[in-house]
């Protein structure tokens, strides 16, 4: 009885402690702190994707896959004449097309690796609210991707300016701006349009909840969809298919010549991943929500 009593009070007359009252209060704060939550959620899945060894590989490959195509494509291409038709952004940023799967599988692996290990069992139990776990994962995948393409973007961009003047695209063949406002859109677009890929992978798996599954769902979306609508016969559907595409329309950010004949400006198109991106992210996030893990 004396050892109950002096457990359960902290002071004379059985009050309880200021100690155990505050850490009650704390945690009570934390808990129904929707901030507290995200930043605990946050901080989680920063420290699963940082100690993963594979994040560090894939980000890695991201960035000298982007480069290396790039390269190629700013040495190889030339413009001879006036006229060529040749757009220098999309000439010097090709890499991204390559960089873009790699930048996809990191973030398939970031949500779907939980779930192929069972693990996602012990995130919801440490974390009731889903959607801030999801939020989470998405918010690091998208930093991570943004840091990588950034470096990629950029690296690519220097080499194209320095490149592409010997190769025919200059100012007597109607490329006087090679680093104005125009290719800086697309750089910028570029690194956005990573993020975005990411960001769509992540929905999707947590849609499919397999890691296998929803990288073939993703490649599909990027490099088939184009694929099919090239079977389109009917130019306006043709067109519209290609506008629906979100690795078309996203790429069109990256356009700085003849716009007029594009099927969507540069940044409607970035608005169609945007889209995509975010449709399935909410999408993912109910049946996350809804379905046992």
């Amino acid at each position: 009885m004396s050892g109950a009593g002096t457990s359960g009070a902290g002071t004379s007359g059985g009050e309880p402690s200021n100690a155990g009252t505050s850490s009650a209060r704390t945690s009570g704060a934390r808990t129904s702190s929707g901030g507290s939550v995200f930043a605990d959620a946050l901080h989680a899945e920063w420290t699963k994707l940082r100690t993963v060894p594979g994040t560090a590989w894939l980000l890695a490959a991201a960035v000298m896959l982007t480069l290396a195509l790039s390269a190629i494509s700013s040495s190889t291409v030339t413009c001879d004449g006036t006229g060529c038709g040749e757009d220098p952004a999309k000439v010097g940023l090709l890499g991204v097309l390559a960089g873009q799967a790699v930048v996809a599988v990191l973030a398939v692996l970031a949500v779907g690796e939980e779930y192929g290990t069972g693990m996602i069992r012990l995130t919801f139990a440490a974390m009731p609210r889903r959607e801030a776990v999801l939020a989470a994962k998405a918010t690091v995948v998208a930093a991570v991707t943004a840091a990588a393409g950034l470096l990629a973007v950029l690296a690519s961009a220097l080499i194209a300016l320095a490149l592409l003047p010997a190769n025919g695209f200059t100012a007597a063949n109607g490329y006087p701006h090679l680093a104005g406002g125009a290719t800086l859109r697309a750089a910028f677009g570029s690194v956005l349009y990573l993020v975005l890929i990411a960001l769509l992978a992540v929905g999707v798996t947590a849609l499919l909840r397999d890691s296998a599954a929803a990288v073939g769902t993703v490649l599909a979306l990027l490099y088939l969809f184009p694929i099919l609508a090239q079977v389109i016969s009917n130019p306006d559907w043709h067109r519209h298919a290609m506008q629906l595409s979100p690795m078309q329309a996203g790429l069109d950010v990256q356009t700085t010549i003849d716009l007029a004949g594009q099927p969507l400006s540069p940044w409607q198109g970035l608005g169609v991943l945007a889209a995509w991106a975010f449709g399935l992210l909410g999408i993912g996030g109910v049946v996350m929500r809804v379905r046992d893990a």
